[in-house]
């Protein structure tokens, strides 16, 4: 006895006639990545300034069991005005040299805002 597979669904559209285009918006929301250098067991949780282009990021956290990466995602979503999802690390776990994703800013927009809160 022989199986047959089961039949394809027939597309909805002809050869002539195509689904309309997708927006790129609608399928890659914004997304920055930035570059950060992060210092844990620090008195307080702050940017305390730029190394070229590069953040230099102060928190509180020891960098035990992710402990400072969750610190420097919640403090990077508080100066960004985003909600504490939308800032993960994406690489550099274990080091102080670490790649931030942050969805919903453009890469300008990002740095920008963080610029603005340079200390004086």
């Amino acid at each position: 006895m022989r199986l047959r597979a089961p039949a394809r669904a027939q597309s909805p559209y002809t050869s002539s006639q195509q689904a309309a285009p997708v927006k790129d918006e609608e399928v890659c929301p914004l997304e920055a990545r930035i570059r950060v250098r992060l210092t844990p067991r620090a008195d307080r949780n702050e940017i305390a300034g730029w190394q070229g282009d590069v953040p230099r990021v102060r928190v509180t956290a020891p960098p035990v069991e992710g402990r400072a990466n969750a610190a420097l995602e919640r403090l990077l979503a508080s100066a960004l005005d985003l909600p504490k999802g939308a800032v993960r690390v994406v690489s550099g776990a274990q080091s102080r040299d670490k790649t931030v994703a942050i969805e919903g800013v453009s890469q300008d927009e990002a740095l920008r805002r963080l610029r603005e809160l340079r200390p004086s």
